[in-house]
């Protein structure tokens, strides 16, 4: 493993990063984006790079000029415990931080993860009902769902 590096996604990552989280989409883990729905948000995608091969990535998703969300966050299983994980959110909340946003959310499984890193958990009532219809529905586990959510004041 040589140095990680983090840079902003491009349209000429959107196959690899379908290749990366395709296993956790099968999982249920992810929920799925297709192609033009990555291509239309690819500016709020941050890539994990090792040289020139992804190995991470996480997306920051505004709701509104109060709440942004950290979505689709993936590392490659041989590359989990380096703390890459951990450098995507941080790098995702400086920009949320940068554009002036006031507090961060996700729906996640990795609940001490995320709480390691300043999240506090919030009842999923008290989500926007936006995201609940824009995204959860989409999901193969609604609407039973064991996704904890989170959120961090910055």
């Amino acid at each position: 493993m040589r140095e990680i590096t983090y840079q902003k996604g491009s349209l000429w990552d959107i196959e690899a990063m379908h290749a990366l989280v395709e296993p956790e989409i099968q999982s249920g883990v992810i929920l799925p984006r297709s192609n033009d729905e990555i291509a239309t948000n690819i500016r709020s995608y941050t890539l994990a790079m090792d040289g020139d091969e992804l190995v991470g990535f996480c997306a920051l998703h505004i709701h509104s000029p109060q709440l942004a969300e950290i979505r689709s966050m993936v590392v490659r299983s041989d590359y989990r415990g380096f703390h890459i994980g951990s450098h995507l959110v941080k790098k995702v909340c400086d920009e949320g931080c940068m554009l002036g946003v006031k507090q961060v959310l996700t729906l996640t499984y990795q609940q001490r993860f995320f709480e390691r890193l300043g999240f506090i958990e919030i009842p999923k009532e008290s989500l926007p009902e936006h995201k609940i219809w824009a995204d959860c529905i989409k999901c193969k586990h609604f609407p039973i769902c064991n996704e904890v959510s989170l959120i961090k004041t910055l």
